[in-house]
């Protein structure tokens, strides 16, 4: 299903008048780059879940090797490479992000979807309780961007643990602002199971960068 977006309040000539934030362009991706980061997301589930003979993991750190190697070369700066900036992947491209995608997007908040991995396993079951601070502060980020605030950064980031957040299984989390005072937005979002179950919240603050600020 294709994602709503109301851009209508995003001031794209903020990035050139509010701290030292680099402008952010959407990456072009060809058809491989997406697959790759799919399967490397697969690698990272199966890295922290398999037990194998101890002969099995040396060629797959050989494998691991041939891949460095052959990607080496190509290691490229900040803002350069795709990851982060290729908007149409799950977390955009960057195996640092949740996999997770846009429903809904504009001025009254933002709505994604996605579920927690192997990878993001805490213990018996559930999800990890550091990655759900990641994920509502990569949401507060797009929040202040939909919502035609300034370029800010996170000041503050409360998350209220509700119950276990439990891992493959669909997610929604979504968020909004709440009030702003001159630099600051708050915003309040919350994760829910598909059962509207509430599973954690968060309160957030964004400030806005001053000139000098990187």
């Amino acid at each position: 299903m294709k994602p709503v977006i109301d851009r209508s309040a995003v001031d794209e000539s903020r990035y050139e008048k509010h701290g030292g934030f680099p402008k952010v362009s959407r990456a072009k991706i060809g058809r491989n780059f997406g697959p790759f980061v799919e399967a490397m997301r697969t690698l990272q589930d199966l890295a922290v879940s398999v037990d194998a003979p101890d002969e099995v993991f040396g060629a797959a750190l050989d494998r691991a090797q041939e891949l460095i190697a052959l990607l080496e070369p190509y290691r490229a700066p900040e803002l350069q490479g795709p990851a982060g900036r290729a908007v149409e992947l799950p977390g955009r491209g960057s195996l640092l992000l949740l996999p997770w995608q846009v429903v809904e997007a504009g001025p009254d908040g933002i709505r994604m979807t996605g579920e927690f991995r192997r990878f993001h396993l805490g213990g018996n079951g559930a999800a990890h309780g550091g990655v759900l601070p990641l994920l509502f502060d990569d949401l507060l980020g797009m929040i202040v961007h939909y919502a035609g605030r300034p370029i800010s950064r996170t000041a503050y980031l409360h998350v209220n643990y509700r119950k276990i957040t439990p891992l493959e299984v669909p997610l929604t989390v979504r968020g909004r602002v709440d009030r702003i005072e001159g630099r600051k937005t708050f915003i309040t979002a919350e994760l829910l199971d598909e059962q509207g179950n509430l599973l954690a919240d968060c309160e957030g603050l964004m400030v806005q960068l001053l000139p000098w600020q990187p």
